[in-house]
């Protein structure tokens, strides 16, 4: 593991790259989105009509309550760029407590069938010396014609490694250290209403991996896998997604539908030729008519097929684009071939304005099982409580506090700028 002080050199290098970036982005996103280019508004015959507003997000609360002399201005209600932005002292199980930032910049739409895009950038810097910065894109052109998905991130990290399958021990004390640079951009065209297709390239690229391993009698599966100390896995990527779900912030209804492709080639500096494919389904079910209660449900499928995939490639507990897959267990908990994940969560304002809202969720996991990799194993239950803060009731953003119990003691606090799925 590095020492915290270059690590934090190498922390605020990104930091100024990937700000210069989030610059260009929303210069692009502000002058080419049709969602914030209200101009052209009327072109359409759309109309943004102010009206009494009874909805409350922590900002309403600040200047009710703290700053009784501010105001909120009111252009902040108009269709365009809602950015919220907050510096965070955090805990997840994997890292402890973490210091960072907590950026969401949504572009919202006075056209009611046009997509809201988001920027979203959560650095961090934690309590075992771990580095993480991640940057997500899922932005979309005027009349949803082009959606524009990406997935930047670099991490100087460590995690306890549980080896493979659904029986893994959770007694086993074995620590992988590591650095992570993952650069995933994909484009797709609408073909049909609410229907794309699209290309895109893939890397994930890992180094300076060491296994610290002080019971390899309970878990010796990395070293039986295949030890390296450096691996890539590097290849175009293939998307068919249908989505009518507009707000992926915070959905109220709709669904959403992705299955992408991904064949890793060595002829693109991949180790190995294997392919991966993820299909990931989510559904919202509103269940009365002013949206104050919704059933949502998720399933995601992700399959390593032919050749033999990197171990840290492997489909993981808490490794989805979010880090939010498998709450109740600590991320990397289980990790297998192939997975089946399905998940079902109730949602409910407490308070008619929204500010404070509450989930019940409950989900499942299963992992094809180690050495033998066609058969699935055991059933992997989770579930748990939370409560949501509107942090921005423009852009309909959440702030996520789950409480999540998993089988065999497994328990833990999980936190999360906007709603889980």
């Amino acid at each position: 593991m590095k020492k915290p002080i270059g690590c934090l050199l190498i922390y605020y290098r990104i930091r100024r790259i990937v700000r210069f970036s989030l610059i260009l982005i929303v210069c692009f996103s502000a002058n080419s989105l049709a969602q914030t280019d209200s101009v052209k508004v009327p072109e359409h015959n759309w109309q943004y009509v102010f009206e009494s507003d009874s909805s409350a997000d922590i900002w309403d609360m600040y200047y009710r309550f703290i700053n009784k002399k501010g105001h909120r201005r009111s252009d902040h209600a108009k269709p365009g760029l809602h950015s919220t932005i907050f510096p965070e002292l955090a805990y997840a199980i994997q890292t402890g407590v973490a210091v960072g930032l907590n950026a969401n910049l949504s572009f919202t739409s006075a056209n009611p069938e046009q997509n809201i895009s988001t920027i979203i950038f959560t650095p961090q810097y934690t309590q075992y010396h771990q580095i993480i910065v991640p940057v997500v894109l899922n932005l979309w052109t005027k009349d949803n014609r082009f959606n524009i998905v990406t997935d930047w991130r670099y991490y100087d990290y460590s995690a306890d490694n549980f080896g493979l399958g659904s029986n893994s021990p959770a007694n086993a004390d074995d620590h992988l250290t590591y650095s992570y640079m993952r650069l995933q951009q994909a484009v797709l065209r609408q073909v049909a209403p609410n229907l794309s297709v699209g290309v895109g390239y893939a890397l994930d690229y890992h180094w300076n991996i060491r296994d610290v391993n002080s019971t390899p009698q309970l878990n010796d599966d990395f070293e039986r896998y295949g030890t390296m100390t450096k691996t890539v896995s590097s290849g175009p990527t293939f998307s068919v997604q249908y989505t009518n779900r507009r707000n992926p912030n915070n959905p109220q209804s709709g669904f959403f539908g992705s299955v992408v492709v991904r064949p890793n080639l060595r002829l693109l500096g991949s180790d190995q030729n294997w392919q991966s494919v993820i299909a990931d389904f989510r559904k919202y079910v509103p269940l009365s008519s002013n949206g104050r209660h919704i059933l949502a449900f998720w399933n995601m499928n992700w399959l390593s097929l032919g050749g033999q995939a990197p171990y840290l490639d492997l489909p993981s507990t808490g490794w989805d684009t979010y880090s939010n897959m498998g709450r109740g267990y600590v991320q990397g908990r289980y990790r297998g071939r192939n997975l089946v994940y399905l998940e079902a969560e109730y949602r409910a304002q407490l308070l008619p304005s929204g500010l404070l809202g509450a989930v019940l969720f409950t989900n499942m996991q299963t992992y094809s099982d180690y050495p033998n990799t066609n058969h699935f194993g055991r059933l992997l239950p989770g579930g748990g409580v939370g409560l949501r803060v509107k942090m921005n009731k423009h852009s309909n953003l959440n702030f996520a506090i789950d409480y999540g119990f998993g089988i065999g003691g497994a328990q833990g606090l999980f936190l999360n700028f906007g709603e889980v799925f």
